[in-house]
């Protein structure tokens, strides 16, 4: 009999997403009237292409209101099973080796859900779930859910944040189920090369035909289209030596401008891969069944259409022109040391430097969060503290540049006072 009313220990432990609460806090801020810069929100700025929106509103109109199977309807899994073959170079994928879900974080959580056996003793040996730091605030929480272990890859920015073929082969052991690679990557904005992530399949390759078999990659690439053009955008699911163990996430959140409209899928060729699959949509079955029912035509015309691909080829430059602004006046700030960005909308400064210090407003400064709060109070601008990413995050702060050039100007110049001031 039950004594006392509570909530279970796994969601009372699980910490809220730190990304969320500040882009929340400086909405609220602005709602109040007050005149902070938003430099948090992991969104684009972007309005969704028309043609993506027309198509759904006709689905709309047209009656297509009903369920839909769990995964996706067969023409639109097919649409994305011939993107990933003709862009990604990704083989052998059928409608049954996709699956189609709430957004991208949806996604990631059925995956792991379906790729992680939580130990039968309390106190045993969890599986493994390996991926370099910094990294995106998710990872940690959907896998302890699943009852796996985060092992984590430590990068600096010297580095560029990005791990080794040597750091991984060290990380693999008996017990590493799931290798996550996200490139390009949230928050540190740097990519792999494609000799990179080929010399990462080969490690993989190596170790599963020796101490981890049932070793999967789960390639993360939700800012594919998000590029820079210093280095070459490549999937690792094209390489064949571990092509039928590489999952690839994917989604419509990032690239077309549509985080509202809840898309995200993933893909994985071969016989294990289309038995994922269909576990993941049993899971989902229990779960949210299919996404909205009217946005499977989106999706074909987001995938398809050329006029799409125009819009999104203008967010790319734009989000390119924003990159090269942000990363030139952050390397003019005392203080901060910043890798240049290579993909995706961020910018992950090292403010390190800067602990010890006080604000200008008397405020001594001793870690990334001390740091955002001061400049979101004193300077009026919201960024997202590190510490959450993990590794050396602590030592950083993520600046996303979704946003206008006028407020990237207008921000940095609060940040170069800010920093000026300080003591």
């Amino acid at each position: 009999m039950l004594t006392t009313l509570a909530v279970s220990n796994r969601v009372a432990r699980l910490a809220p997403s730190v990304t969320v609460a500040v882009t929340n806090r400086a909405k609220q801020l602005k709602a109040d009237g007050v005149d902070v810069l938003g430099f948090a929100a992991g969104e684009p700025d972007f309005d969704t292409p028309a043609p993506i929106k027309a198509a759904a509103i006709k689905a709309l109109q047209d009656g297509q209101t009903k369920y839909m199977p769990t995964l996706g309807d067969t023409q639109t899994r097919a649409v994305i099973a011939r993107k990933l073959l003709e862009e990604d170079e990704i083989q052998g994928l059928t409608p049954d080796h996709i699956a189609i879900s709430a957004g991208g974080k949806h996604a990631l959580f059925v995956a792991l859900h379906c790729l992680l056996d939580p130990p039968k003793d309390p106190d045993g040996e969890r599986q493994e779930v390996i991926y370099p730091v910094p990294a995106w605030v998710s990872y940690r929480p959907i896998t302890e859910l699943a009852g796996g272990k985060v092992v984590e890859i430590e990068t600096t920015p010297e580095s560029n944040f990005k791990m080794t073929p040597e750091q991984l082969a060290e990380a693999i052991t008996p017990r590493s189920r799931v290798l996550i690679i996200n490139s390009p990557n949230n928050p540190c904005a740097t990519m792999y090369s494609p000799e990179e992530l080929r010399q990462f399949a080969a490690v993989v390759a190596d170790k599963a035909a020796s101490v981890a078999p049932g070793l999967i990659i789960l390639s993360d690439e939700i800012y594919e289209k998000i590029t820079f053009g210093q280095v070459e955008q490549f999937s690792i699911g094209a390489v064949s030596e571990v092509a039928e163990r590489t999952l690839t996430l994917n989604g419509l959140s990032k690239s077309y401008a549509m985080t509202g409209w809840r898309i995200g899928y993933t893909a994985m060729p071969g016989d294990f891969g289309k038995e994922l699959i269909k576990a993941m949509g049993t899971l989902q079955g229990q779960m949210t069944t299919n996404i909205t029912s009217f946005n499977y035509p989106a999706i074909r015309v987001a995938l398809t259409d050329p006029g799409v691909a125009e819009e999104v080829e203008k967010m790319r430059l734009a989000f390119a022109r924003r990159a090269e602004i942000i990363y030139d006046l952050l390397t003019r700030i005392p203080g901060i040391r910043c890798p240049k960005p290579t993909g995706a909308f961020y910018a992950f400064p090292d403010v390190s430097a800067l602990f010890g210090h006080m604000s200008p407003a008397g405020r001594i400064i001793g870690s990334a969060l001390d740091l955002s709060e001061a400049l979101l109070e004193e300077a009026l601008i919201a960024v997202v503290p590190g510490e959450d990413f993990g590794g050396c995050g602590g030592d950083c702060i993520r600046i996303s540049f979704a946003c206008g050039e006028h407020q990237i100007v207008k921000g940095m110049e609060r940040l170069a006072k800010f920093v000026e001031k300080m003591r």
